[in-house]
């Protein structure tokens, strides 16, 4: 039996996109069927000319992915979440997607299906765990089954951390392969739990 599997996530530079495509590897090795989405910015191009590189890595990706809707969502049996931190929180562009839900959430419809959340950040400690964690509240409040990375997996102590997939990464770099192995047993661990799930 394979599961659907919903990576919807938002990157600004790169290192979060790296993520979820090795969390869809990871998932694709289990069978599942992977659809990546990535959220939309909400700001006027004269807001990303702000920021070198935006606008032309929002370009590039938003002609790579399409942008996640509800109908992803109710195809899912499993929904990964992915954002950079912001101040320690999630982006605001991934929250506004989540914020979409309501009316899916009002039916039900995400009762049970399984969620999981990634991350990145530029410093060290720039909250890839508090960022992690602050995803798992609207999980909770959606009726979802949240699937951490926990240390099941050697890579987890070299990498990553307990609660998801994470990378760190300075000013421009991507994520290391320990980080992207992390990613991959993440896409592994939400697919096997949702096989098992749905049974």
């Amino acid at each position: 039996m394979t599961a659907n599997v919903l990576i919807a996530f938002y990157s600004r530079g790169g290192s979060t996109e790296a993520l979820a495509r090795a969390i869809a590897e990871g998932a694709q090795a289990e069978g599942s069927e992977v659809r990546l989405r990535r959220a939309r910015e909400f700001v006027g191009r004269d807001v990303m000319a702000q920021a070198p590189g935006w606008q032309e890595n929002a370009d590039r990706m938003n002609a790579a992915y399409e942008a996640p809707t509800p109908d992803d969502v109710e195809w899912a049996d499993a929904i990964v979440f992915g954002t950079p931190t912001r101040f320690g929180n999630c982006s605001a562009e991934l929250k506004a997607f989540i914020d979409s839900l309501g009316g899916l959430w009002f039916q039900g419809k995400l009762n049970g299906k399984v969620g999981s959340a990634f991350v990145s950040t530029q410093g060290t400690h720039g909250g890839n765990e508090t960022t992690i964690v602050s995803l798992y509240n609207p999980m909770a409040h959606l009726g979802m089954i949240i699937v951490p990375t926990g240390y099941a997996d050697p890579a987890l102590f070299k990498a990553g951390t307990p609660y998801g997939a994470s990378a760190v990464s300075g000013l421009s770099a991507l994520p290391t392969e320990d980080e992207l192995e992390v990613a991959r047993f993440q896409g592994r661990r939400v697919a096997q739990v949702t096989r098992k799930l749905r049974g």
